[in-house]
């Protein structure tokens, strides 16, 4: 399996991030993409991904993160690496009011634009989408960035399927966490029965929201992202195996990562 969203670099892992990746391929997952949160975590992640082919990562900067400083130039030169496999995570948060709305909207646009003239430069990338709370904002944004629908994925998706439904008629991806395991977010299962299986993946976002049967484990891992993809099997009446197949295959194709898991 793939866990398409994690952390890897969170101070929590510091020190065991091989233990880490090797407790995850013991349970079946083979590769993860370790997701940016800042330029400086940016090259933190390229560093893991170059020291070990079974992980990636992307260059981005997390709305949470947006009042940081922020060094443009190393964002791209990240995302020259054939290890980095996407832009981002990128996004609002409408949970925290802290950085403030204002803040968050113009790193946001400065960031699209950005991603944009790289993408011209030959550099175009998928990219990861941090939503919360603001689905119906954020859409606009990104149709306006006139960057191809199918390349966004709304990560760890925890709105209700009304707002499912916006993001796959706007043409976007939507990942689910262990969010989509706990009996008490009926509605996020209720947005997983509505994904297309070609337009679906599963990642952790580790070290946070440990899926249920792990759910009182801390920090969560990318060994559990085996736990989503079962409960996501069962939504839509599949055998794991086979929806792990497809899960791959959609990881891949999005990512445009190699089969075999190395560069």
């Amino acid at each position: 399996m793939i866990d398409t969203h994690c952390h890897l670099t969170s101070k929590v892992f510091r020190g065991r991030e091989t233990e880490v990746v090797d407790a995850a391929a013991a349970a079946g997952v083979s590769r993860m993409i370790s997701i940016a949160v800042g330029s400086g975590d940016a090259k933190a992640a390229l560093a893991l991904a170059e020291a070990d082919p079974r992980v990636f990562c992307s260059a981005g900067v997390h709305p949470l993160h947006s009042d940081e400083a922020i060094d443009w130039d190393d964002l791209r030169r990240v995302g020259t690496s054939p290890r980095c496999v996407a832009w981002g995570e990128l996004g609002l948060d409408r949970h925290y009011t802290r950085p403030d709305p204002d803040t968050q909207r113009r790193v946001l646009d400065a960031q699209l634009e950005h991603i944009v003239a790289w993408t011209a430069e030959g550099l175009g990338k998928s990219v990861v989408v941090h939503s919360r709370k603001a689905v119906a904002e954020l859409l606009p944004i990104l149709d306006a960035s006139g960057l191809p629908p199918e390349r966004f994925v709304f990560h760890c998706f925890t709105e209700g399927p009304e707002d499912a439904q916006r993001v796959l008629d706007f043409g976007a991806w939507i990942s689910f966490t262990g969010v989509l395991t706990f009996a008490n977010a009926p509605e996020v299962a209720e947005s997983a029965r509505l994904v297309p299986i070609e337009r679906v993946m599963v990642e952790t976002d580790s070290p946070y929201l440990s899926p249920e049967p792990h759910r009182k484990v801390r920090p969560n891992e990318p060994r559990y992202v085996v736990a989503v993809a079962e409960r996501l099997a069962e939504i839509h009446g599949l055998t794991p195996p086979e929806l792990e197949a497809r899960l791959d295959a959609n990881a891949e194709r999005f990512f445009g990562l190699p089969s075999d898991g190395h560069a």
